[in-house]
Parts: structure tokens; sequence; C-alpha cells
């Protein structure tokens, strides 16, 4: 490993590899880098940034692949000379300093598995990719060679930053040609997760491989169904079912023979965390699992509902710590693609039928509310539209992914539906979240056939197909109208909403008549 680093034109004075949950562990504790709860699992806190810094992501510009990249507000450019100054600098930082390396794959799928390394100057954030990333045996770490590196080095100072191009001190830059990544002034684990994510966004595609932001979980007779939404919507938590088996909780790939996790583990938000309600994630939380901003008694026992650090409250857990998963992280091509939006509008309605257009259409929109912590500046749900459900993470043109969508929904036969895990009553603020057990209710309904039979009614402003009544819901939750006591300002909220909805599309309008299965 030594040989390779001085390669690179790294020095450390120690490094660290591939260590075991207690070596993890013993690192953290001894460098003051963490603390133990009340059952052994080591919290950290992440420093200053306790979520992704979107503005402060990059991509290098290359000739080779600047036209297959959708550059923009989200994917920004960098030079090439700039990102080989700040690569310098990362490495002048790691001078010297002991390292942590962790070496896994990302990909279950071995035919399309992305061999990667992790380097890092702090040792939770080498547990964290050990949690995260799927993690070799003894056998393959023997001859492993990496395509795809990450250096982490957050305690990079970048006083020129405005010179090389970039909007603050903080840099998370992909060079998609050199497949590597390198991360300074930040110390938050979810930039190197979302790195990889983003770097298989690009290279998979090209093989005919469709990556997703969405969880997965696979049933008894194998049925398989994915999850869409972006942070906050209940992908980990929906997904995360005592009745079916858990195949991943965030990042997947559809491939010709089926859909396979990314990842090895589990990122689950913690903030308001109720045992009786999630146990599975509850129960995750134990020696080896990392919990990253929690707020404590004297005693170490942890208090899921403060939120006094952030509301991004978050525990990273090898997947094998849910007792119900699915071991080889694969599944069959599935029955039921299930879009989850958080509607902080509180006018869609919590469970809908979506036609193949009308799929399409929100799969391009993207629709939900970024809810506090995920991001920065984040503190009240702010409604946005990301493209595919995963807008920051994308490289290539949306309507890249919405092809291979459309291909696969239709050889597959797969259905389509919206579900709202936002509010009802009112908007954000006057109407309450819409109760979870409700939405599993809803969930099981359509993963176990029971609505099969059921009559739908159009929606009179989205049009989406809404269920008559779902067996052990109260039949009127399902019209959103109903719930409002102020039907005017229903109605005021369902317009404004409707607007959005437009406005954003019109940048899709010429990508096939799907305009036409959205609000009129």
């Amino acid at each position: 490993m030594l040989p390779q680093l001085r390669q690179m034109g790294i020095n450390p004075s120690a490094i660290y590899c591939n260590l075991s949950q207690e070596e993890w562990r013993e690192h953290e504790l001894k460098r003051g880098e963490g603390r133990l709860s009340e059952n052994g699992t080591v919290i950290v806190n992440t420093g200053i940034y306790t979520g992704r810094s979107p503005n402060d992501r990059f991509i290098v510009k290359n000739k080779e692949s600047e036209h297959l990249i959708d550059w923009g507000d989200i994917n920004l450019p960098l030079s090439e000379d700039s990102f080989n100054i700040l690569e310098n600098a990362v490495k002048k930082e790691m001078e010297n300093k002991e390292l942590f390396i962790f070496d896994g794959f990302a990909g279950a799928d071995k035919r399309y598995q992305l061999p990667l390394r992790v380097v890092t100057m702090k040792s939770w954030q080498g547990h964290f990719s050990h949690n995260m990333f799927i993690r070799p045996n003894e056998k393959e770490l023997e001859n492993f060679k990496p395509d795809f590196t990450i250096l982490n080095a957050s305690s990079t100072e970048i006083e020129n930053w405005k010179e090389l191009g970039l909007n603050s001190k903080v840099f998370i830059v992909l060079n998609l040609e050199r497949k590597m990544a390198i991360i300074g002034g930040t110390e938050y684990g979810g930039e190197i997760k979302k790195s990889i994510f983003s770097a298989l966004n690009y290279y998979l595609p090209l093989e005919g491989v469709m990556p997703m932001h969405c969880s997965a979980n696979i049933g008894k007779d194998e049925d398989s169904a994915l999850f869409f939404g972006l942070s906050g919507t209940g992908k980990t938590t929906l997904s995360t079912d005592p009745n079916r088996r858990l195949i991943g909780d965030d990042e997947h790939g559809w491939s010709d023979d089926g859909i396979f996790n990314f990842e090895g583990g589990c990122y689950a938000k913690t903030i308001n965390l109720d045992p009786s309600k999630e146990p599975d994630i509850f129960n995750a939380i134990k020696p080896g699992a990392l919990l990253e901003n929690v707020i404590t008694d004297d005693k170490g026992v942890v208090d899921f509902s403060d939120g006094t650090i952030t509301e991004n409250t978050r525990v990273s857990y090898p997947i094998n710590y849910i007792e119900n998963i699915e071991p080889t992280e694969q599944g069959n091509h599935p029955g039921n693609v299930i879009f989850l939006t958080c509607d902080a509008f509180g006018v869609l309605p919590p469970v809908s039928k979506l036609t193949p257009e009308m799929a399409m259409y929100h799969f391009l929109s993207g629709y939900t509310a970024k809810v506090a912590g995920t991001e920065r500046g984040i503190t009240e749900p702010v409604a946005t539209f990301s493209t595919c459900f995963g807008a920051p993470f994308m490289p290539q043109y949306p309507t890249t992914y919405a092809e291979l969508l459309g291909e696969k929904l239709k050889k597959h036969n797969a259905q389509a539906w919206l579900v709202n895990t936002g509010w009802s009553g009112g908007a954000y603020g006057t109407g309450e979240r819409i109760d979870l057990p409700v939405t599993r209710r809803m969930l099981t309904a359509i993963l176990e056939g029971e609505l099969e039979n059921v009559d739908f009614e159009a929606d009179p402003n989205f049009k989406i197909l809404v269920p008559m009544n779902v067996p052990g819901v109260d039949s009127k939750i399902l019209n959103p109208r109903n719930t409002w006591e102020d039907k005017d300002a229903y109605d005021s909220k369902a317009k404004e909403l409707i607007e959005l909805f437009k406005n954003n599309f019109t940048k899709y309008e010429s990508f096939g008549d799907y305009s036409k299965a959205g609000p009129d």
C-alpha cells in the first residue's frame, strides 16, 4: 500500500488499511474523534458542515467527456489546471500524517462493479466508508487494484479559491477521466458516498445500466420494488420493512438482468427516531455503527429528538445490521416503481397510480421538498424540482436517465406510483405530516396487490389516479382537499403548485409529449 501512495506523491507518517470494526473504534477513541453512546456505538461530530455542500461540487471539464455532461448550476465545471492545484494541495496536507485507507467495491453485480479506494485523514471517515461500501474478503484484498480513488483531506486550506473557480474554501471535485475525486474543507462523510454515486451515474449509462437514487426491497414471492426519492422523503425508512427483505436503502442499478445495490450499508436519518415505528433502524444502532451529530446526556443516552447540532443527524451501518436483508443485494426486475415526494404544499394525494406517460412526467419533474439539514442552509422544507429524484448526483443529461427508465418500465411492465410522505390538512406550518404507519399501510396495499381491483379517479388538479379506497386507511385522507378545513385555501395552494410544475417542465417539452401527462 505504501509504495502505491508514494507513486501518487503521498508520503504518510503511518497508514492503517482495511481495519476491522474494533480497530476503527480504537483509532476513533484514541484520536479523540469520537465518544461512546450508552450501548457502545461511536458518536462523531462532522464539524461545521453537517450536510452536503452542493454549491461546492465540481466536475473537471475534459475534452473526452464534456459533451456528455449536463453543465449548469448542478454540474459545475472546473478546469484541469485548477484540479491539479487542488490535488497537490490535498497531497501536501496528507504529507507526514497518519492516513486511513478503505478498499472496497460499489455495485453488487460483479459485471458492473467499481473497485474503489478511499484515503482519509480521519479514522471515522475510513470507518464510514467501511460501513457504506461493499467490503472485500481477504482473497479479494490480496491483489486489490482500485479503478476509482477518493483523496479526502478535510483540513486542506485553500486561500486563493476564487482564482481557482471555486465558490468557497470547500471543494468536492470529480475527475471522471482520471477516475478520482478530491475532497477538502468539509468533514461531512456523505460527500464520500455521493462522490462514488455521481461517478457511477456517469459510467453506468454508457453500459446500458440505469443508475437510480432509490431504495429497493423484495417480497416473499421474489417481487422487487423500487422507492425513488430525495433525502428526507422516506427511502430508507419505508424500504426497511420487516415483511420484505432489504436490497439497499439509497443507490441501485437496473440492468438487463434485474436490480442491484451499489452499496454495502445504510445511511439513515435519526432525527426523532422512534423504535416503535422504525425498529430495524433503531436496532442497527450498535457497536460498529457510526452516529453523527447526535446529542446525549451525561450517561451517553442519545436523545434522538434533539436537533441542536443539526436536523440531519445520521447513522451509518453495514447492511447486515438489518436482520431482514437480501444477502445478494440483488433482485428481479421490479413490479412496482414508487416515487416518494414530501409535498410541503399539502395538496398532493397520499397515494396515486401513474400511467407510463405520467411516470415519465413525474420522473423528469422530481418534485419534493428539501427537508431541514440535508443541505447547508436548509432549516425548513423548501419546494424543489430535482430531476430523476436525484439531480445533484446526475452528471449526464436528464433525458439520458429518463430514456433508460421509460425503456425498462415498458419492457418489464412495471407499475409506477406517486406516494406523498409530506403534509396533509394544510401546508407546512398548518397541516400535519402524514403519519408513517398510514404510509406503510398504503405501500403494503400496493405491494400486496390490494389495489388491483380498486376503482381510481383522476385528481382534478394533477390528473394522477387516486384510489377510491385503500384497505385499512381512512378514505377521507385519500382526497387531500377533504383534509383541509379551508377549501379555498387548498384550491389556491394547489394552483400555486400547478404553476411551479408547469414552469419547471418547459425545459423538457421537446422530449416526447409528456407535458400532457402533467397538470394543465
